[in-house]
């Protein structure tokens, strides 16, 4: 009895140690090459929890630093639980970048249906000032967003 009290602990104690000298998640989903001027982990929630949206975003210039490609990585969740006969919704987010007057415009969206799975996405955008992400969630047909989470900040030049 005691030798398997004994095995357990150690059993805990080296789990415990593996998990504390692993990166954090959005860590770990960054690419493997650091040639990255400014790199982050991010995530976003719709209103409620509903959905999640999370990833990395990297920002590389060019050598006279006049402009730049963003690269961002991550993974859409819906978690709605409710079938759509009682209003559940799918998972939505949208991507806006500003240029240096931050005008904002819309540079990606995704879509994910699927509770409670998650839905992969990449994009990369040229000449980004400042990206922000909103999650959101929309019916399984599409319609209006609903249910709209606070924008949240992934990238602006000054954050370098």
């Amino acid at each position: 009895m005691i030798k398997k009290i004994a095995t357990g602990a150690l059993a805990v104690a080296a789990t415990t140690a593996l998990a504390l000298s692993l990166p954090s998640a959005a860590q770990a989903s960054a690419p493997a090459s650091s040639g990255y001027d400014y790199q982050d982990g991010w995530s976003a929630f719709a209103k409620y929890d509903l959905a999640k949206a999370e990833g990395w975003v990297g920002v590389d210039w060019d050598h006279h630093q006049e402009s730049n490609t963003v690269t961002v990585k991550g993974r859409l969740y819906d978690l709605d639980n409710r079938t759509y006969s009682q209003g559940g919704k799918c998972a939505y987010v949208k991507f806006q970048a500003a240029d240096e007057d931050y005008d904002w415009s819309t540079v990606y969206t995704k879509k994910y249906c699927g509770y409670p799975g998650f839905k992969k996405f990449y994009f990369e955008e040229e000449d980004v000032y400042s990206l922000r992400a909103k999650v959101c969630q929309i019916g399984p047909n599409g319609g209006h967003v609903k249910k709209c989470g606070h924008w949240t900040y992934l990238y602006t030049v000054e954050s370098e």
